[in-house]
């Protein structure tokens, strides 16, 4: 996957205060998340990612990585939304957006994704133009590839130092396995 894709939105220094030189040099943990933008398990993950970037900060990368599943039909295009989303610079705002609204991408297809384009004030225009022209497919599909490649099959699914958690069967005690990993690997490295 691109250093251009919305894994890198979540991975931004948090809203809080600026990263410093002294942070840059700090130690780094890698979460990838696979998730699908019209699942409602990725909905209620949200809590948990917005606690592990509270809880760490940028000593963790949360990485969006897209797994578009068949039996959602808007969710290929919602990832696609994603990634034109990150390219106008507001890929997180944008997959908060989306994922919070599931009932609504479900019935209203890609106008609605063009819509929650227009409310956070993004070129809505160009999104309608990015999803036409299919520019942002290749990623979509590598990362949908790779998932499938390391034993994905629904979402989320989360990686972390080498180790794949489900939960899309359940979220429960998942937040506090990624601390356990994270606190060890971030522990190893200092």
């Amino acid at each position: 996957m691109s250093d251009s894709s919305p894994a890198s939105s979540p991975a931004a220094p948090s809203d809080s205060a600026p990263a410093s030189s002294s942070a840059s040099d700090r130690p780094t943990v890698v979460l990838d998340v696979w998730c699908e933008l019209q699942c409602a398990d990725c909905r209620s993950a949200l809590d948990d990612l917005r606690a592990l970037r509270e809880r760490y900060g940028d000593r963790l990368e949360l990485r969006l990585r897209h797994f578009p599943l068949e039996k959602h039909k808007h969710a290929f295009a919602a990832a696609q939304a994603a990634e034109e989303a990150l390219e106008q610079g507001q890929g997180w705002a944008y997959v908060e957006a989306v994922l919070g609204r599931v009932d609504e991408l479900d019935r209203g297809g890609e106008p609605f994704l063009v819509e929650v384009a227009g409310e956070l004030g993004l070129d809505a225009e160009e999104f309608d133009t990015a999803l036409i022209d299919g520019r942002h497919i290749l990623i979509v599909d590598a990362d949908q590839a790779e998932g499938k490649a390391i034993g994905v099959t629904g979402t989320p699914t989360y990686v972390i130092g080498g180790e794949r958690l489900d939960g899309g069967k359940s979220q429960e005690g998942l937040r506090e396995r990624i601390e356990q990993i994270a606190d060890r690997l971030l522990a190893e490295a200092e």
